[in-house]
């Protein structure tokens, strides 16, 4: 079978499925990832084993080095994990960890106010969802173990501020990534009453998905909301359990431990905060400078959109990275800490990472065969087959595009397939459904993103959290298909209506309604446990 025929054939998702199912059975994702990696190596090469392996190992070659060079995307991911890795540990031996928890302790009064911190720390810091995911999970852990908030639930509560925050703002790597793909589908159409901005800002109230993640969120935090399988982590967390080192957990001594660091007792709340401010502060800067740098190579005179638009993200947060390490470094210089303790809290730093980087290896390898295997064309090809009311177009391209993420574990290249497909589609039926349907994709695509093991940003949520990347996986699983059952409530609305306010309000009172249920399904459980 050659590589065309994947397009068109069922057999292109046996490899997502079966790392997916393994994933889920076994809870071991090193060994789910290869496996699926190693089913479509052997498919991809006719079922030669020499064919597979040579295609494996060019596979896993190719997250590092790619046409001859080095992969710069990958490896800037990887140095950023590193540099945020050691960053962590120089503000734990600074004391700031501790300051901070310590200040917190006296001005978040309870739990539930742990729980909110984290939440609008994860809506503030909306630049990446790579950098939002570690940088939050860093600062809000010692807050949140202090009142004895599950680690599953900070990791539920980073993967809902990360990825649906950044789709919503158009000052960010997803903004400008997604204003690039709709300006082009703009131009194909001829679509000349919005700009590429214009598009993406009226495309906001139309991501419900993202929206109503976000607000479920601080409902859950606020509300006690605890269903699934987060009610045992929750049980489990205000028992003093759940917080130690797992030894039965695959990578725990990589991913799970708590860095063995000592703290400084002379440590103050500013030797945690400027260095993520600047970290923050950095990268934007970083993005601004790589963007205008690209700008002016094409002569173009600077503008912020324009330098958000071509930034490189990768080297940026490599920059703002460098940059925020050096500041933490300042800060235990200034103590006076030996030269052998800052040392030891940097490779402790970079070594806790390791496990992370091992999982995103794989995951980078399964996604270049999932990509060979042409899944996304297979999925895509459903969509423009199907002969149905134009009405019901926004609701399934929403579900489709939740298939395409969750089975690929990237909402990125679920935007560059189906975004365009989306708009072909809205041009030969109703370009009236233009934006609805492009909100359905973004919005589907974040979903699918959102419920994958495989996914980037959820194994990077389980890092920042340090909690078990299964774990997360299945407790966050509830909260993200009650948002989906909203999201599919207002594009049905919109689709049959065209009209943002009306659908809008539909999925506002099914948010409400199912918040309601749910809340009440958590309490009923609840009084069944103390019984």
């Amino acid at each position: 079978m050659n590589l065309m025929d994947f397009a068109t054939s069922p057999v292109s998702l046996l490899p997502p499925l079966l790392a997916l199912g393994l994933a889920i059975i076994t809870r071991r994702v090193l060994l789910s990832l290869g496996t699926g990696i190693v089913l479509g190596g052997f498919l991809l090469a006719d079922y030669s084993v020499t064919g597979a392996a040579g295609y494996i190992f060019d596979t896993v070659y190719g997250v590092f080095i790619e046409d001859g060079s080095i992969n710069s995307w990958n490896m800037s991911i990887v140095g950023f994990l590193l540099l945020l890795g050691m960053m962590t540990a120089l503000l734990t031996l600074s004391g700031g960890t501790r300051a901070f928890a310590e200040w917190a302790q006296t001005r978040v009064k309870s739990k539930r106010g742990s729980k909110l911190l984290a939440a609008f720390l994860g809506v503030f810091i909306f630049i990446d969802d790579y950098f939002n995911s570690l940088a939050v999970g860093a600062v809000a852990r010692p807050v949140t173990d202090r009142f004895y908030v599950s680690r599953a639930k900070l990791a539920y509560i980073l993967d809902s501020t990360a990825a649906p925050m950044c789709v919503l703002m158009p000052a960010s790597s997803w903004g400008a990534y997604i204003m690039t793909i709709i300006g082009g589908i703009l131009v194909s159409h001829n679509m000349t009453e919005y700009s590429a901005l214009g598009a993406y800002v009226r495309l906001i109230p139309m991501n419900f998905y993202a929206v109503f993640a976000l607000l479920m969120v601080f409902a859950v935090a606020w509300f006690k909301i605890d269903v699934g399988a987060m009610r045992r982590h929750e049980i489990e967390a205000s028992q003093g359990r759940g917080f130690e080192k797992d030894e039965e957990t695959e990578g725990s001594h990589l991913i799970d431990e708590e860095l063995d660091i000592e703290q400084s007792s002379r440590g103050s709340v500013a030797d945690l905060i400027l260095p993520i401010v600047t970290l923050i502060v950095a990268t934007v800067a970083a993005m601004m400078y790589t963007g205008g740098l690209a700008l002016a190579e094409d002569g173009i005179a600077f503008n912020i959109l324009g330098a958000f638009e071509n930034t490189d993200v990768g080297t940026s947060l490599i920059y703002g990275g460098l940059v925020g390490i050096v500041v933490a470094l300042a800060t235990v210089l200034r103590q006076g800490l030996p030269v052998v303790d800052i040392s030891r809290a940097l490779w402790i730093g970079a070594k806790s990472m390791f496990g992370a980087i091992l999982i995103l290896v794989f995951a980078w390898s399964i996604g270049s065969v999932i990509g060979d295997m042409k899944t996304g064309s297979y999925l895509s090809s459903m969509a423009q087959q199907a002969n149905i009311n134009a009405g019901w177009l926004p609701v399934i391209l929403f579900l489709l595009a939740g298939v395409m993420a969750f089975s690929t574990g990237t909402s990125w290249g679920t935007f560059g397939i189906m975004l365009p497909i989306a708009g072909d589609m809205a041009g030969a039926t109703d370009l009236a459904l233009m934006l609805p349907m492009l909100g359905a994709v973004l919005a589907g695509s974040v979903f699918g993103d959102h419920c994958s093991p495989i996914s980037d940003t959820t194994i990077l949520s389980s890092t920042g959290a340090r909690c078990n990347h299964i774990d997360h996986v299945s407790t966050q699983l509830p909260y993200a298909l009650s948002v989906a059952l909203i999201s599919c409530v207002g594009f049905i609305t919109l689709g049959m209506t065209t009209s943002v306010a009306i659908s809008f309000a539909a999925s506002s009172v099914t948010f409400v309604g199912v918040c309601f249920v749910l809340s009440a399904l958590s309490r009923s459980k609840m009084a069944c446990q103390k019984a």
